[in-house]
């Protein structure tokens, strides 16, 4: 009876077997990374005893955008399709009569009888359709629990340090190889994988790489604070670190990635201020238009102070002043000083042209630049291109114990102070000298200037 009873299963279950199916899978949720195929049964089919997890030769299975289709056949991998539209899989190891040579259909037909009866009517046989959903998988979230070393370079002011940085923000990554993806996390599912099984995972794992990224992304001399418009470098930085573990085993690649807000500490971000305004200084001309704006809100301060009163606050402002230090208008001069000056090139003329009958006939000499007290640089002749006034006489220049030739209070090399001594003063507006350059009127005579400090010429 045992024999009977294995043979009219094994013969029930054959000819149930032989319909051509159609498998599909209805929808691939942003949450599913993988869910296995289904068969399509409808009322009016005949279709109903078919064996489960068994694929007829010649079975249709449909495949949609952003799938991967993989056939497992035994446990092992025998079909893969990523390309939208109707798979055929007429490879099946399983006979149809419906599909193929008939002949041939029917001789392996009897020949899947027999290994049925020898197993007690079971098919003896496992094959599975799994669907991989390879769209792009986003709003994974992320932050650091703990600050990331982030080193911040800044060539322009020599700044070089390291500093602690806090970031958040979200990621999207997409499945690149479901067969590495099936054979690593997901193989042999029952019906769906959803991401919520790796996340966790890959969230650590990504906050590990974050430090060797960030340290990439500051190698391109990439401040903290602009890292939000830097998503595609980090995202780079970020796939090279993990392409060995994520992409070699997991099968799986950061396609986007998202920086919400990127914050340092308080103490950080004031240092980092501190050295870069510090660093600005440097320069004399924007140290004196500092120390300028801060006279000015200084005097408005004491013009407005209620309690001691103008005179009093300015009095104060006087001596503080006088007790020694920088002031605004030296600053500028040594600016002015360091400045290149640019020398313009020998101009030669030969006999009969106008440049020889303005000279007498003798080659003109090289005139060396000078830069005039307006701040204009490149002048040759005896008057400034841009103001006007007169070129300054040589014995303006005074030379250092350094050996520099200077001309200001200070020199421009060591810092030194102009040496001491009696001034002599000269128009700085029309060049008018007076007889005595050490006693000059009031005003010029010529053009009605004020004698001043500016007047000086040593």
């Amino acid at each position: 009876m045992g024999l009977l009873k294995a043979g009219t299963a094994a013969g029930q279950s054959m000819l149930a077997d032989q319909w051509r199916e159609y498998f599909y899978c209805p929808s691939l949720e942003s949450d599913v990374l993988v869910k296995k195929g289904e068969k399509r049964i409808s009322g009016r089919s005949s279709n109903t005893k078919g064996s489960e997890n068994l694929i007829s030769n010649g079975s249709v299975i449909a495949v949609n955008e952003g799938q991967c289709m993989i056939i497992v056949e035994q446990g092992a991998i025998a079909e893969v399709c990523a390309e939208a539209g109707e798979f055929v899989y007429d490879s099946s190891s399983e006979p149809s009569i419906f599909y193929g040579d008939l002949k041939e259909s029917v001789t392996a037909s009897f020949r899947q009888f027999g290994k049925r009866f020898t197993m007690g009517g079971d098919t003896g046989k496992d094959q599975r359709i799994y669907f991989i959903n390879t769209k792009e998988i986003i709003g994974n979230k992320y932050g650091t629990a703990s600050p990331v070393p982030f080193r911040v370079v800044d060539t322009n002011v020599g700044l070089d340090m390291d500093i602690s940085i806090r970031c958040h923000g979200e990621y999207a990554y997409r499945v690149v190889d479901p067969i590495l993806f099936y054979k690593n996390i997901c193989g042999n599912v029952e019906g769906v994988f959803t991401r919520d099984k790796i996340d966790s995972q890959l969230k650590s794992e990504l906050l590990t790489a974050l430090q060797p990224a960030f340290a990439r992304i500051s190698g391109m001399g990439i401040r903290y604070s602009a890292l939000p418009g830097h998503t595609m470098e980090l995202a780079a930085a970020l796939n090279e670190v993990l392409s060995k573990r994520w992409g070699g085993h997991y099968g799986i690649a950061i396609s986007s990635m998202g920086v919400n807000s990127v914050k340092a500490s308080e103490e950080d971000e004031q240092m980092i201020k501190e050295l870069q305004r510090t660093a600005a200084l440097r320069n004399p001309t924007m140290a004196a238009a500092h120390l300028a704006g801060a006279q000015a809100e200084a005097m408005k301060s004491a013009a407005a102070n209620p309690n001691a009163g103008p005179m009093m606050a300015f009095a104060g402002m006087n001596m503080a002043a006088g007790a020694g230090g920088m002031n605004a208008a030296d600053l500028f001069a040594m600016g002015q000083q360091a400045a290149p000056q640019m020398t313009a090139p020998a101009q030669t003329s030969g006999t009969g042209s106008a440049e020889s009958a303005r000279t007498g006939g003798k080659p003109e000499t090289a005139v060396s630049g000078w830069t005039c007290s307006c701040g204009a640089s490149g002048n040759t002749g005896k008057f400034c291109t841009e103001c006007g006034k007169p070129r300054p006489a040589e014995d303006a220049f005074w030379t250092c114990s350094c050996g520099t030739k200077n001309k200001g209070k200070f020199c421009m090399e060591c810092g030194r102070p102009k040496p001491a001594g009696v001034p002599q003063y000269k128009c700085d507006k029309c060049g008018w000298e007076p007889d005595d350059p050490k006693h000059p009127p009031k005003f010029c005579p010529e053009c009605g200037d004020p004698f001043d400090d500016g007047d000086i010429i040593r």
